[in-house]
């Protein structure tokens, strides 16, 4: 029987980060210190030592995704749950705000008349923000679609996105095209992520800051 851990409340996260660390080391995982951060805090999320591996970071990623924060940026995401995991403390402290349009009557109304997916549509309010926005997508490969579209037609330059949502239809495929463009993303290759991966990755960018 695995002996038990007894820990303060407090000491419990920074335990099982010390975990993540030792399991890294004994798997012969080396990860750039710029992306530890991130990618410790979504194998914290997840206990799931894949994202080691399967995490992509454009150039420069986090120092770029960080410094829109610092300025103000608007955090868009593709579900209710991974706005509510959110740090929007945080944010707002630099200025920013985090939104998710799923659940407008507007959006609904519109995806029904075009028989496309609220995800599709909802990206198009983000777009009217009329601010720099990262995009947090954990769910919705069509949300990733049309944020190509907008960057291949020049209509709208996401300032940043994260490109984990899970599934099956359209999932790897969607992924790849983001990964494809200039725009500065985090993205997870294969069919792994959801809501609270993408929160993850805004927490580990959010908390770094905020200390």
């Amino acid at each position: 029987m695995e002996k038990i851990l007894y820990c303060k409340p407090g000491e419990i996260e920074g335990k099982s980060f010390e975990i993540i660390g030792e399991e890294l080391q004994k798997r012969g995982i080396v990860i750039p210190k710029e992306q530890e951060a991130v990618t410790k805090r979504v194998i914290h999320t997840t206990a799931d030592f894949d994202y080691a591996e399967t995490l992509v970071f454009s150039e420069h990623a986090v120092e770029k995704a960080r410094q829109l924060i610092l300025e103000g940026a608007d955090i868009v995401t593709d579900t209710n749950m991974a706005l509510a995991g959110i740090n929007k403390k945080v944010l707002a402290r630099f200025g920013g705000e985090a939104h998710c349009f799923m659940a407008d009557e507007t959006v609904a109304s519109l995806a029904k008349e075009r028989n496309v997916t609220r995800a599709a549509v909802s990206m198009e309010f983000a777009a009217k923000l009329h601010k720099p926005v990262i995009f947090a997508v954990g769910n919705a490969p069509t949300a990733l679609l049309r944020l190509y579209d907008y960057i291949q037609d020049g209509t709208f330059l996401p300032a940043f996105v994260i490109g984990v949502p899970v599934g099956f239809v359209n999932v790897e495929a969607a992924k790849e095209r983001i990964l494809e463009t200039s725009v500065p993303h985090i993205v997870n290759r294969g069919r792994k992520g959801g809501s609270n991966v993408a929160a993850a990755i805004c927490n580990a960018l959010l908390y770094e800051l905020g200390r």
